[in-house]
């Protein structure tokens, strides 16, 4: 990497993720034209991923494995430990959609003013996920985790995730950054490709309980009730959904 290339710092962080996590390590390790750090904090696994990682330990700049209290307290580690100037969070079942996309990303990064640059995310199954813009955060979270780079001083200057929450903690701080001015950009872009059924896409009521609750900290009650409303709509429309698939 150029001096003048920015330093990009993947964390990913995981507790038992099974043979997925090979290839999510993968997809890192095979970038190419960039060099970028890979902070891996992984919650005690009793699956046999710790001695894997062991046995890779030399490509990683950080392997932290010890008890945690949530993945929002194992990306607080993870932004802890990472020395990068744009910090980006993998998912411990997904991967980078190709070889080139942070050489690609780095380039832009070494441009932009921004504090905050996300770009696309697809899911297995077939659903892409964009950057909504600002415009969009009331309605939920704005931009996709796996598809987002974050200067890192922006976790000295405004915390970290908040650990109260356990799977929309990273809502509640993109909109704590929003909030405070810090400026958002788009790219076009494919950043990652994600597997389904993870915490904030399980349809579970905590994670729309947690939206509102993210919500609410950032907006005036008036303001949320009506989105609040479409969240439980979202909610029950999903529960409907699932229970006709499985008929």
């Amino acid at each position: 990497m150029s001096a003048s290339s920015p330093h990009i710092s993947v964390i990913v962080v995981c507790k038992n993720p099974g043979i997925r996590l090979h290839a999510t390590l993968e997809s890192v390790w095979s970038q190419q034209g960039v060099s970028a750090e890979l902070v891996v904090v992984d919650g005690a696994s009793t699956d046999g991923t710790v001695p894997w990682l062991e046995s890779r330990r030399d490509r990683m700049a950080t392997l932290i494995s010890e008890p945690d209290q949530g993945v929002y307290d194992a990306m607080n580690k993870g932004v802890s430990a990472a020395r990068g100037q744009w910090l980006f969070f993998l998912g411990s079942d997904d991967r980078l959609a190709t070889s080139s996309v942070l050489a690609e990303v780095a380039a832009l990064l070494s441009q932009t003013p921004n504090a905050v640059v996300s770009g696309e995310a697809r899911f297995d199954d077939g659903r892409l996920y964009p950057f909504a813009g600002s415009a969009a955060a009331i309605r939920r979270n704005f931009v996709h985790h796996q598809a987002t780079f974050y200067r890192r001083e922006l976790f000295t200057r405004h915390g970290h995730f908040d650990t109260s929450l356990r799977i929309q903690a990273d809502y509640e701080h993109n909109l704590r950054l929003l909030r405070a001015g810090e400026s958002f950009q788009s790219m076009t872009l494919l950043i990652a490709k994600c597997a389904s059924g993870g915490l904030s896409d399980s349809g579970s009521w905590a994670n729309y309980r947690e939206e509102i609750t993210a919500r609410h900290r950032h907006f005036p009650a008036w303001r949320c009730w009506l989105w609040d409303i479409i969240s439980v709509v979202r909610y029950l429309r999903k529960r409907i959904m699932r229970s006709l698939a499985s008929n």
